[in-house]
């Protein structure tokens, strides 16, 4: 495999989705044994769910709270951190909310879908991230139950943060795709502008997916294994980091 030298770009853009975590055993959302074959997001991701039975709603992501501490970084989490320690430069976006990233050591620039790891109101009051068990359940500010800060099927997604990773796609001369399969849109018109403003298109994902065609690399590797090898740490690298624009 010919490695790739972060030395040569200038702004290195990582875009994250499922398949990244799917290794480390959190279970992805769509697909063979995805969750929602097995829940109706109906019942549990979406806001007309919420004000049904907010309960109902709390203790689903508390249980997938405690499911996805479970799950450790693997080695292509770990290889990232130490590559954007010694290029800060290197921007990393991700469409995951389990918090894997954070947990590695990851500067994570954009979540495109929220977090897991946090609470929100209605009335603009957000929660720190706290463990599997929620601390509270009813906003201290107004009394109205905290629901996940995540974006829900039916929701809008958070404008501001999509112009902004817009921006920094569109300033991109490397984009590197790992472990998403392309289909969740609006994130994945990501990658055709991405190609469209002239970056290096990179794609790493063990099976070939809608987006595929528009990498001019692809590499069918899992992201533990492929990380370390396409994109090798060397002194070079760390001498010649530039930070984040």
């Amino acid at each position: 495999m010919d490695a790739i030298n972060l030395s040569a770009c200038r702004a290195p853009l990582f875009f994250l989705g499922a398949g990244m975590s799917a290794e480390s055993g959190v279970p992805t959302y769509r697909g063979r044994g995805g969750i929602w074959e097995q829940y109706d997001y109906q019942d549990y991701a979406c806001q007309r769910a919420f004000e049904r039975d907010p309960e109902k709603v709390l203790d689903f992501h508390q249980l997938r709270r405690a499911t996805v501490l479970a799950c450790q970084p693997h080695a292509g989490h770990q290889h990232l951190a130490r590559l954007q320690s010694a290029w800060p430069a290197l921007r990393v976006v991700t469409q995951n909310i389990d918090g894997l990233l954070q947990r590695a050591g990851i500067r994570v620039d954009a979540e495109l879908h929220g977090s897991l790891w946090r609470l929100r109101c209605a009335c603009g009051a957000r929660e720190a991230p706290a463990p599997a068990e929620y601390p509270q359940r009813r906003c201290a500010d107004c009394g109205q139950w905290l629901r996940p800060d995540i974006t829900w099927f039916e929701d809008a997604v958070d404008a501001a943060c999509f112009e902004r990773v817009a921006d920094w796609v569109r300033r991109a001369d490397l984009f590197v795709s790992v472990g998403t399969s392309g289909a969740v849109w609006p994130a994945a018109g990501f990658a055709q502008l991405a190609r469209r403003s002239g970056a290096d298109m990179v794609e790493i994902n063990p099976e070939d997916n809608e987006a595929s065609p528009l990498y001019a690399r692809q590499v069918r590797m899992r992201a533990s294994e492929a990380m370390p090898a396409l994109f090798p740490l060397t002194a070079a690298t760390a001498a010649n980091a530039p930070s984040a624009p």
